[in-house]
């Protein structure tokens, strides 16, 4: 019996843009392996036809949309969704709750869905007023409409347990494997580096990311160490700006900008002495799963959410200012030995509860669970929370 799903809300197949296109990377192929025909969705441009990740199997489909910060995901998921329903798949798997708005046409032409919340948008500062109501009015669409919801973490289910009066099943992200500390040598752009001699943040350059607390911070750091800089705001603006400047004035600096190579970026983390991750606003942080799967000795930002991913790991937690920042990095990259015992537990805890395999697994029970295609018991109801 053929079994049909549509995924919608990323930007194509295969993509490397961000945490869903990671997800989609993986979750595409696992479906196929399990006997489902997999359409994904996607915008012009994003796609690698040259990627030897791509799989054959996975039919791609692109739509028409406004390329704008605030109108790309709402454009490109309403005429995604409208070609769906011409084509009727037994269930589609919608990323991001501000495609919530057009669930109801889903609903109404009798296509399950299955919704990845994705964070809790309408807290993060990059977002203006309007933006921030959109994304909230979404979201009241996806707990209305979704006929099953997914969390990436447990704190995401408990806000909209408390918030929209909805349950789901929670799936996180997951990580790949990339062995031992020697097993990547650092890129060729990377080799005046010094092993674990060096502080290293990964983060898009956002606000909610603590990524202007800690180019404060990395002047200090600097004094005694280097500090690689990854990411960037994709749109231009003060912070790439700040970012540019500081690596222009210190040798110590060194601004990468995004980097899409995932060996060199691998690489980068299993090398580091500290990783300082920063994410404020939203549930597993895809960053941080690879990072521990990585190795990296990391500092967090202390946040419900982090403390979730990193339990049991002996991370220290910081507040969100350059000067506890920097002591704690500071401290880390003169201590090998703690090093060592942080890249070992976040090593072991990636790989028991975030690995690819798990959450694959866990996506394709859920949406055959929601198509009808196996008894309900097979995953944690989403039914409305009784008032």
């Amino acid at each position: 019996m053929s079994k049909r799903v549509a995924i919608i809300g990323t930007r194509g197949y295969p993509s490397y843009y961000g945490g869903f296109e990671t997800a989609v990377r993986h979750i595409a192929p696992h479906l196929a392996d399990e006997g489902w025909d997999v359409t994904v969705y996607g915008r012009p441009g994003q796609e690698r036809a040259d990627d030897p990740s791509l799989d054959v199997r996975i039919t791609r489909r692109t739509t028409r949309g406004t390329e704008s910060k605030s109108l790309s995901t709402l454009t490109y998921g309403l005429t995604a969704v409208l070609d769906t329903i011409r084509r009727r798949p037994d269930v589609a798997l919608v990323m991001n709750c501000a495609n919530g708005y057009w669930l109801p046409l889903l609903k109404l032409a009798g296509i399950p869905t299955v919704v990845n919340v994705d964070g809790i948008e309408w807290e993060r500062a990059k977002w203006g007023r309007l933006a921030k109501a959109v994304f909230k009015t979404g979201a009241r669409f996806t707990a209305r409409f979704a006929d099953r919801l997914v969390f990436d973490a447990d704190a995401i289910g408990d806000h909209w347990r408390r918030e929209f009066r909805r349950s789901g099943v929670m799936i996180p992200y997951g990580g790949t494997e990339a062995g031992n500390r020697a097993a990547l040598p650092l890129h060729a752009e990377d080799a005046h580096l010094s092993r674990r001699s060096y502080a290293l943040v990964v983060a898009r350059f956002v606000p909610e990311n603590t990524v202007p607390e800690f180019l404060v911070a990395a002047e200090r750091i600097a004094e005694r160490h280097p500090v690689v800089i990854v990411g960037s705001t994709g749109y231009g603006g003060e912070l790439d700006e700040r970012a540019a400047a500081l690596a222009a004035s210190n040798e110590n600096v060194h601004w990468l900008g995004h980097v899409s190579d995932d060996a060199r970026l691998f690489a980068l983390w299993q090398h580091a002495g500290a990783y300082f991750h920063g994410h404020s606003v939203g549930g597993t942080n895809p960053a941080l799963v690879q990072a521990m799967h990585c190795g990296a000795p990391t500092v967090a930002r202390d946040t419900v959410y982090n403390r979730e991913v990193l339990a049991g790991t002996g991370t220290r937690f910081v507040q969100p200012t350059p000067g506890d920042i920097a002591d704690v990095v500071l401290a880390l990259l003169s201590d090998p030995e703690r090093q060592q015992e942080l890249r070992a537990a976040v090593i072991e805890r990636a790989r028991t509860s975030y690995t690819w395999a798990g959450v694959c697994r866990d996506y394709e029970r859920t949406i055959a669970a929601t198509a009808g295609l196996v008894r309900e018991s097979t995953t944690t109801d989403s039914e409305r929370v009784a008032a």
